[in-house]
């Protein structure tokens, strides 16, 4: 930029030894200083500017312009530099990784592993008829049904299975073809067949299996009008009782007249407790259909034992379940808990409880431990 004097005098050109700091500006580029101190005063603004001619008093300011310009982004690369290295402390300290070595540890130490306390449950005299009922779904009472009593099996105890769910899993689960029968559980409640012709052998040895068939399915309606239709699966199971060790009855997952049936033949009541929320809303609903079978079927009906099925180690709520349910009932809860494991999924697809399927895996360990502490050590009857 240049800066032009309004009133010029021709002799002023003549007159170069003083020097006005404002007549610097109207040096151009092809103009040649005649002066020392014009030499400095012009030189300085060009260094700063490239080429550009400013007046020298602002270049002062120039040194400190070009060292904030330096400063600034010195001090942010240190700033990032050390939120990088909080960064990179706070790594090893993740909560992924304390949970990883949480699950580990678990793994170390599964629930079915633990030492039974059998000094806590009565030891009851044989036989036994037990029947495993819940009217919730998926819980695992076919599962516990099928590997419990073959469980007992292996013990030496005399085993029977009475499959009195529609779906008919417990007889697949045991390796039993429909088409290899000619009796099964509808014969036995709609046309007063024995019992003892529609038990069928299994595979494992000391247990035996009466069958269900779709047929059942039909049975809620049909019993409605039959004569004392609470009472014909009592009367069946009194004519085999004095066979075997163990009844087990797997009922359906409802509370309709075929698990009233189950209810008012057993004795004593298993109830497996998945270890999820929704599991506890259902037992207390049980509890007082229990109470009410008792009151006017059957007086001497217990619920004896609780199983907590499906335990998963990783989880907090799994815990969280098993602990609530043990301060609710802490004589009937087994100290057996049975994980849940893909083994365990897969043995009623090879027609073989988990025992025969995969002996030394962890679900097998867990059944074989409940075994053990349902029986109690109860002594073996002689034939």
């Amino acid at each position: 930029m240049i800066f032009k004097r309004r009133d010029r005098d021709p002799s002023d050109d003549e007159q170069t030894t003083s020097v006005d700091p404002l007549a610097v500006s109207e040096v151009t580029d092809e103009a040649q200083p005649t002066s020392p101190e014009e030499t400095v005063l012009q030189e300085e603004p060009q260094v700063e500017q490239n080429g550009l001619i400013e007046p020298a008093v602002a270049s002062p300011a120039a040194p400190f312009a070009s060292e904030n310009a330096v400063q600034t982004p010195t001090s942010q690369v240190e700033t990032d530099e050390s939120l990088d290295n909080e960064e990179v402390d706070e790594l090893p300290i993740l909560p992924v990784e304390e949970d990883e070595e949480d699950d580990e540890d678990e793994e170390l130490t599964p629930p079915s592993e633990v030492l039974v306390d059998h000094s806590k449950r009565p030891t009851r005299p044989l036989p036994r008829v037990i029947a495993i009922a819940n009217q919730k779904g998926g819980v695992g009472k076919t599962t516990t049904t099928i590997n419990l009593s073959a469980g007992l099996a292996e013990l030496g105890y005399r085993v029977l299975v009475i499959d009195l769910d529609p779906q008919g899993n417990a007889t697949t689960g045991l390796g039993i073809d429909a088409r290899n029968f000619e009796m099964s559980m509808y014969d036995v409640l709609m046309r007063d067949a024995d019992l003892a012709d529609a038990i069928e052998p299994t595979s494992t040895k000391n247990l035996f299996l009466a069958p269900a068939t779709i047929d059942l399915a039909g049975v809620e309606i049909e019993l409605v009008p039959a004569f004392s239709r609470e009472q014909k699966l009592k009367r069946a199971v009194e004519g085999v009782i004095e066979d075997f060790d163990f009844i087990m009855i797997d009922c359906p997952p409802s509370l309709g007249l075929i698990t009233i049936n189950g209810l008012a033949a057993a004795t004593e009541v298993l109830v497996p407790i998945q270890c999820e929320y929704y599991a506890l809303e259902g037992l207390g609903q049980l509890l007082r259909n229990v109470k009410l079978v008792a009151s006017n079927l059957n007086p001497s009906l217990e619920v004896s034992t609780i199983v907590l099925t499906m335990y998963d180690g990783r989880t907090k709520l799994a815990a969280d379940v098993a602990n609530e349910v043990r301060s609710h009932f802490p004589n009937e809860t087994c100290d057996s808990v049975i994980p849940r494991t893909v083994r365990l999924s897969e043995a009623p697809s090879f027609g073989q409880p988990i025992t025969s399927f995969d002996p030394s895996s962890r679900g097998a360990r867990a059944y074989r431990n409940l075994a053990r502490e349902v029986s109690n050590g109860a002594t073996k009857r002689t034939r």
